[in-house]
């Protein structure tokens, strides 16, 4: 069985950081928060990679349910 430990705490350390960037107060603050996102999901999309895992597109996992759902529905 894989040791998914870091990938687990990378994962823990985004959702941090996303309620982090939610309760921002100033642009500046905004601004870095979103870099740090950035730089985490780039680190775990590395770490997907070193476990042989697959990556979910970042485009399709900030997509919006109704716009996920119209993808879906074309073929």
């Amino acid at each position: 069985m894989q040791d998914t430990s870091h990938l687990d705490a990378l994962n823990l350390r985004l959702s941090h950081e996303r309620s982090y960037l939610a309760a921002a107060k100033t642009d500046k603050e905004r601004a870095i928060r979103k870099v740090w996102i950035a730089q985490i999901e780039r680190e775990i999309a590395q770490e997907m990679a070193f476990l042989g895992r697959q990556t979910i597109d970042p485009e399709i996992a900030n997509m919006r349910d109704d716009d996920l759902l119209a993808e879906l529905g074309k073929e």
